[in-house]
């Protein structure tokens, strides 16, 4: 069998295959060389998985002051405050851990319990409140286990879902929503060659390796506390890498590289399928009774009332909680097909074309990438009704226009390149203005792709005529496209930029952790 390391995705080519695609409308032809036509899914197509937005009203927190090229400040950057300040914002942080069944990449899909739950709860925020089309959006931002609680304590994050036991010494630092699962136990999860045991009491004086920021390392220090109360050895409690996941843990337990370890026992049903060489042992139990919580910041008393009246229809016990428990976390067979690298066969045939363009005229290929994605999910068979072609959806007569000069976009290396000029093209004839900002340049050129030049303009002159910043998309222009032009072209350009940032801090997150893995020892060609 291959290792988890060789079928989870880690890399960013990985990462950027989690960009879903939506519709997209064809370009004004009155001014520049009309790019393409309508791509649009249907409905019940585009409301599968969709991403959220991320955008920001006006004020000091918009997304609209964002000056690193990245843009990154608007996730990292710390900010507390309840539900109140976060619609105020139009972003909820979402601090989650990379993993399956947790939050992962199904090709060219964002999944699992979090990922689901949390656009549920985004739809629900929002129609609850009536936002329209400037709506408030969950962005979700993967980091390693030991900066989740840090991470809402210091304003990173606004909630904290990931699987954590709701513990007396977590409740003294962040609150918790009420109880999203059903009870749960912690137990010992044993491999090949493990020495025998009969009770807990024979892990004394034996070394157990969990991470330190785990529930289970709090189980493992009680059980200490009872065994130094009745003269036993004391086991040693071996902290491991905080970039190392539960199924980590259980591949190397699987493999023999550690002799056992502690696991909630709900993971060990799905894991056994996968490693056949796991023992749980249901009769070795740390904890008992124990519930999963969402954590946010102390007193947030708006969001614990949303949080929980949601969850009282939607945790474990109610049909959507359970759909979501039996799809991730209780029926495993899809894993090998859903991990499978051939899902990745796209993205990997053309990442170096968008590398070679973007870097010709100017623009990052992540964000040029995450556009081809947006665009026709990178496939270049892609055809549409009205003779839109290719990965980035254009009409032979616009790649044909002296503005771009590629007659010919039958094959992928010419189709990326026209895009990615005429994308140029646009941002130099209308956006090089040097009170517009590089990065606003860009966003306000791939408004323009979608929606059209002359709308845009239009759309800025509006902008400007209410008081609103001309030069800049999110919070200003992208205000005015809301009301004059719906969600189309907002969402288009929000779902461009926040996948590109988030799936650029996954991809840094997933290697940092790919490299404690090989520390640890798990082999990837295992």
């Amino acid at each position: 069998m291959r290792s988890l390391a060789t079928r989870v995705p880690v890399s960013i080519a990985a990462v950027l295959l989690g960009f879903v695609a939506l519709g997209q409308t064809g370009c004004d032809a009155s001014e520049g060389p009309a790019r393409g036509a309508s791509t649009r899914q249907s409905d019940s197509e585009s409301n599968i998985g969709q991403p959220a937005q991320v955008t920001a009203a006006p004020g000091p927190t918009s997304l609209a002051t964002l000056q690193s090229k990245l843009g990154l400040d608007v996730l990292t950057k710390p900010w507390s405050g309840d539900l109140d300040g976060m619609e105020q914002r139009r972003v909820i942080r979402v601090l989650t851990v990379y993993g399956l069944g947790r939050y992962f990449l199904d090709g060219p899909r964002e999944r699992g319990v979090v990922y689901e739950g949390f656009k549920k709860f985004e739809t629900y925020l929002n129609d609850k409140m009536q936002k329209g089309h400037l709506r408030v959006h969950v962005v979700f931002i993967p980091v390693s286990r030991d900066q989740l609680i840090p991470g809402l304590v210091e304003g990173r994050g606004d909630i904290a879902a990931a699987g954590l036991t709701i513990t007396p010494d977590r409740d003294q630092l962040i609150d918790f929503s009420m109880p999203a699962s059903k009870p749960i136990r912690e137990i010992l999860v044993t491999g090949p060659g493990a020495p025998k045991l009969g009770t807990l009491d024979d892990l004394a004086g034996r070394e157990v390796a969990v991470r330190h920021s785990s529930s289970y390392f709090e189980s493992l220090t009680a059980l200490n506390e009872r065994f130094a109360a009745q003269g036993l050895p004391l086991m040693r409690i071996e902290p491991i890498s905080e970039l190392l996941e539960d199924e980590d843990l259980l591949e190397m337990v699987n493999a023999g590289l550690l002799p056992w370890t502690v696991v909630d026992d709900y993971k060990t049903s799905a894991w056994t399928g996968v490693f056949r060489n796991l023992t749980p042992r249901d009769d070795l139990v740390l904890r008992e009774g124990g519930r999963i919580g969402y954590a946010f910041r102390k007193n947030s008393p708006k969001l614990a009332a949303a949080l929980n009246d949601f969850l009282a229809g939607h945790r474990e016990g109610t049909l959507f909680g359970n759909i979501l428990m039996n799809r991730y976390l209780r029926d495993f067979d899809w894993v090998a097909n859903a991990l499978a690298p051939e899902d990745f066969g796209r993205f990997e045939k053309v990442v170096g074309i968008f590398r070679k363009y973007g870097e010709e005229y100017g623009f990052d290929y992540l964000m040029v990438t995450a556009q081809g994605y947006q665009e026709s999910r990178l496939n270049q068979d892609m055809r549409s009704s009205a003779g839109a072609v290719g990965i980035m959806q254009l009409l032979p007569s616009t790649a044909a226009d002296p503005n771009v000069d590629i007659p010919n976009i039958q094959t992928a290396d010419a189709n990326v390149h026209a895009g990615i000029k005429y994308l140029d093209f646009i941002r130099k004839r209308y956006f090089d203005d040097s009170g517009i900002d590089r990065f606003n340049q860009t966003l306000l050129a791939l408004a323009a792709y979608n929606a059209g030049p002359a709308r845009v303009r239009d759309l800025r002159e509006k902008a400007r005529a209410q008081g609103l910043d001309p030069n800049k998309w999110f919070g200003n222009v992208e205000v005015i496209a809301a009301r004059e032009i719906g969600r189309e072209t907002v969402q288009y350009v929000a779902n461009i930029y926040k996948y590109y940032i988030t799936y650029r801090m996954s991809s840094e997150h997933m290697s940092t952790r790919e490299k404690a893995r090989e520390k640890a020892g798990i082999d990837p060609g295992a």
